[in-house]
């Protein structure tokens, strides 16, 4: 009988383990609870240990050769995103739409997940919208939160190939907000891609809009500019200050013409209900209409409902 206190073989065993718990959940902490199988055996476990690990579901198969510590249902978005960059193999990076919510330049609800690698031939992945590249250099990819990604200008060009006009006028929007906009870093991409799709929309783009101008802050004020645009309104100021010589706090508005003193207001109805924010709302029409300025406000449903009067309404305040 052993004495109290002695440790049997098993235990010992068990004591091993422990130094590769604690390293499988450091690595765990940085790349958000997802691992490619070479970094397991690298972590000192077996083929035999993977597969006992994830038939009792201490692992959890996301792709082929890549496995989560956590049911998939459980990780976070980030987690899906470095399990979709490490099924993909060395070089390879989030890109297009999926990059660009991680840059927080344009959200996405895709579940699909943008990847680009660097070459002619890549293994397809169930979810996975998988780009080939053979011109993505090192200078063209960084890392976000221990993510593999492309660069910010490198992003903005891969999205003008997926969305629209108006989405990537928000983006580029969004990033001079976030001040990571840089106009040399796009130059480059475009001289180095020329034959590639989006290099029209976004020379497009950088000629006729200027950037920041018209940072939207939901989809009400989406679909306001986007009927104004429809009819004909030349652009308005976006989310603009107005400053009166009363003395007052300067008021913001949701558009500006300020050539025509005219401002519209977007009224959704989370934002304008309480009893504070309709105080302000009437002072501040007070103000304007005592400075000389006209001011209209639109619902949501007036702007969906009746575009072509809400239009008309516009034009006659513009005096156009």
């Amino acid at each position: 009988m052993l004495e109290p206190g002695r440790k049997t073989q098993p235990t010992v065993a068990f004591l091993d383990q422990v130094p590769f718990d604690a390293a499988l959940a450091a690595l765990a902490s940085v790349q958000h609870a997802v691992f490619e199988v070479g970094q397991l055996r690298d972590l000192g476990l077996t083929a035999a240990g993977i597969r006992k690990r994830a038939a009792t579901n201490r692992l959890h198969r996301m792709y082929r050769g890549v496995y989560s510590l956590v049911p998939p249902q459980l990780l976070s978005r980030k987690g899906h995103w470095m399990a979709a960059v490490l099924a993909c193999g060395p070089g390879a990076v989030l890109s297009h739409r999926s990059a660009a919510a991680l840059h927080g330049l344009r959200g996405t609800n895709r579940e699909r997940i943008d990847v680009t690698v660097p070459t002619r031939s890549a293994r397809q992945h169930p979810g996975i919208d998988l780009h080939r590249s053979t011109t993505l250099a090192p200078a063209d990819t960084t890392t976000v939160q221990n993510i593999p990604c492309t660069a910010v200008a490198r992003t903005q060009l891969d999205l003008a190939e997926v969305i629209n006009r108006r989405g990537v006028e928000r983006a580029f929007d969004q990033a001079e907000v976030l001040e990571v906009f840089d106009l040399r870093a796009l130059e480059d991409q475009m001289a180095r891609n020329p034959h590639r799709r989006g290099v029209a929309l976004v020379r497009s783009v950088l000629a006729e809009h200027y950037i920041g101008s018209t940072l939207t802050w939901s989809e009400f004020e989406e679909q306001f500019l986007a009927l104004t645009r429809a009819a004909g309104i030349p652009d308005p100021e976006v989310n603009a200050w107005i400053v009166l010589p009363d003395g007052e706090p300067a008021i913001r508005a949701d558009f500006v013409w300020r050539a025509q003193r005219a401002r519209v207001e977007t009224d959704g109805h989370g934002t304008h209900r309480t009893r504070q924010a309709f105080e302000r709302d009437r002072r501040n029409d007070q103000r304007l209409l005592a400075a000389q300025w006209r001011s209209i406000r639109v619902t949501q449903r007036q702007v969906g409902h009746e575009p072509d009067r809400i239009a008309a309404t516009t034009i006659a305040l513009l005096g156009l």
